[in-house]
C-alpha cells in the first residue's frame, strides 16, 4: 500500500455527481472553505483589525468568493477583470485590494473608482496614478529587499530576482512623495516565498516588514496602518507532509509584533493576509474519467482532463495525489505515466506513479487543484475548459461554472452562422 491521502468526497457520492456533471471538472468542498477561514480567522484574533484578502487569481469564481465573503474576507485582485468580478459580488472600497504590476491606466482607473486600497509595486507608479485620478489617503506599497531570502540559513527564494517591489531607499522616497500628494496613511507589503509549508514563514517576514515600518515611520513621519504579509503559506501536496499549524503561525507574528512594534509605540498596526492556495488548495480536486490505456516502452493512462485543465504538473513538475476511486484500498503495484491529450510530452499529471490497476472507466481524483488549479487553464489545441462544482455543505451540488463549448472557444472569431 503507498501513502493515502484523504478525498473529501467518497466514491459513491462522486458516482451521482458524475451522473449530473460530465468529466471533467473541478469540485470543490464548501465546508472545508468555511472551517479553514474561520480557523484563520481565529489564528490572528489578537489583531483587532486583522483581514484577509483572498487572491482572486487562485480561483476567479463569483460562488467561491461568496461563500469567502461571508466568512469575513476581502479580496485582492491583480487586474481589471478580477476588479469587476469582485464588484459584481458585492466587495466594496477597503474590503478590496488592487496589487497589480505593469499595470494599464484604466486598471488603477477602476481601482480608485471602486475606492479599493492600491498596492503601488514600483516607486513609478506613483506618478503613473497620479495621473488619471485623484491620489487617496490611504496607499500601501510593495517592498523587494533584495538579496536572498533566508529561513534558518535555508535559501527560500531569491527576491533580488523577482520583478516586483521597492527598494528600500526607494520606499522612503516614495513615502515622502506620497505624503506631499496627501496621503495620511500607508500599508507595507511583501511577497518573499511561494507555497513554503515552514511555520517559520510568516513569522521571519513579518519581522522583516514590522522593522522596515519601524524604520520608515523614523525616516518618513508616515502613520503605517497596516502591513500585509501577503501569501506563501503552503499546503501538503504530498501524501504523509503534515499541514501548517496556522494557530503556531498566528502566535509567532505575534510574538515579532509584540517585540518590534508595540515597543515603537506602532501598537495600532492591523495585520493583512493575501492567501490564495492556504485558503483553496486542498478543498478543491479536478475529477476525471480514465478513457484510453496505452503500453508501450512505459503504460499510459490517458484521461479526458488534460494539462489545459491543470497546469502545475506540466509547467512545475509538481506533485498532485492521485486517487483512483472506489480502489482506495487496493495495492498499488502498478507504475502508470497518467496523461491527457494534448500534443505536448509534458502533458502529464503523474510520472512512474505507482497505482491500484486502472480500468478505462474508472474515476480519478487528482487532489489540492482548488487554488491555480482551474485559473490556469487555458485552450491550446482548441481543448475547453472544464465546468466547476461546489459541494455543499448539505451534500447536494451547485454547477457554479458550466463547461465551455465549441462556441465558446469561437466567439472571438467572426465565424457568423457557423454555430446555430
Amino acid at each position: 500500500m503507498g501513502l493515502m491521502k484523504k478525498t473529501f468526497v467518497n466514491f459513491e457520492q462522486l458516482q451521482e455527481i458524475t451522473k449530473k456533471y460530465p468529466t471533467p471538472f473541478h469540485l470543490y468542498d464548501e465546508k472545508g472553505i468555511r472551517k479553514n477561514a474561520r480557523r484563520l480567522k481565529q489564528a490572528f484574533e489578537w489583531n483587532k483589525g486583522f483581514k484577509e484578502y483572498f487572491a482572486v487569481k487562485a480561483t476567479p469564481n463569483p460562488a467561491i468568493l461568496k461563500i469567502l465573503e461571508e466568512e469575513g474576507c476581502g479580496v485582492d485582485c491583480s487586474s481589471l477583470t478580477e476588479l469587476m468580478l469582485s464588484e459584481a459580488v458585492g466587495f466594496e472600497g477597503n474590503e478590496m485590494m488592487f496589487s497589480s504590476n505593469m499595470t494599464p491606466p484604466e486598471d488603477f482607473m477602476l481601482a480608485h473608482r471602486l475606492n479599493a486600497i492600491i498596492n503601488f509595486d514600483d516607486i513609478t507608479h506613483i506618478d503613473c496614478f497620479n495621473k488619471v485620478a485623484d491620489m487617496p489617503e490611504t496607499i500601501c506599497c510593495r517592498y523587494n529587499p533584495g538579496g536572498k531570502f533566508l529561513i534558518s540559513n535555508d535559501i527560500m527564494d531569491n527576491p533580488g530576482e523577482a520583478k516586483y517591489g521597492f527598494t528600500h531607499r526607494q520606499l522612503i522616497e516614495g513615502f515622502n512623495t506620497l505624503q506631499r500628494l496627501g496621503v495620511k496613511h500607508f500599508g507595507l507589503h511583501a511577497f518573499l516565498a511561494s507555497n513554503t509549508t515552514s511555520q517559520e514563514y510568516y513569522p521571519v517576514l513579518a519581522k522583516l516588514l514590522f522593522e522596515a515600518a519601524v524604520e520608515l515611520n523614523h525616516a518618513t513621519g508616515a502613520h503605517i496602518s497596516f502591513i500585509n504579509l501577503s501569501g506563501g503559506i503552503g499546503i501538503p501536496y504530498q501524501p504523509g507532509q503534515e499541514p501548517v499549524d496556522i494557530m503556531a503561525i498566528g502566535a509567532g507574528v505575534r510574538r515579532v509584533y509584540d517585540e518590534v512594534l508595540v515597543p515603537a509605540g506602532m501598537d495600532d498596526v492591523a495585520i493583512y493576509t493575501e492567501l490564495g492556495r492556504f485558503m483553496l488548495g486542498p478543498y478543491g480536486c479536478l475529477v476525471a474519467t480514465a478513457i484510453h490505456e496505452k503500453h508501450i516502452y512505459k503504460d499510459y493512462i490517458g484521461l479526458d482532463a488534460c494539462a489545459a485543465d491543470l497546469m502545475r504538473p506540466a509547467i512545475y513538475g509538481a506533485y498532485h495525489h492521485i486517487t483512483v476511486m472506489g480502489k482506495e484500498n487496493n495495492p498499488c503495484e502498478h507504475k502508470y505515466d497518467i496523461t491527457g491529450g494534448l500534443c505536448e510530452n509534458n502533458d502529464k499529471f503523474a510520472i512512474d506513479r505507482l497505482l491500484p490497476q486502472i480500468q478505462i472507466g474508472d474515476l480519478l481524483v487528482i487532489h489540492d487543484t482548488g487554488a491555480h488549479g482551474f485559473s490556469m487553464g487555458y485552450n491550446y489545441n482548441g481543448k475547453l475548459r472544464s465546468a466547476e462544482v461546489l459541494l455543499k455543505e448539505d451534500g447536494s451540488t451547485e454547477l457554479i461554472r458550466r463547461a465551455e463549448t465549441p462556441a465558446d472557444y469561437f466567439a472571438t472569431l467572426d465565424f457568423t452562422g457557423l454555430f446555430k
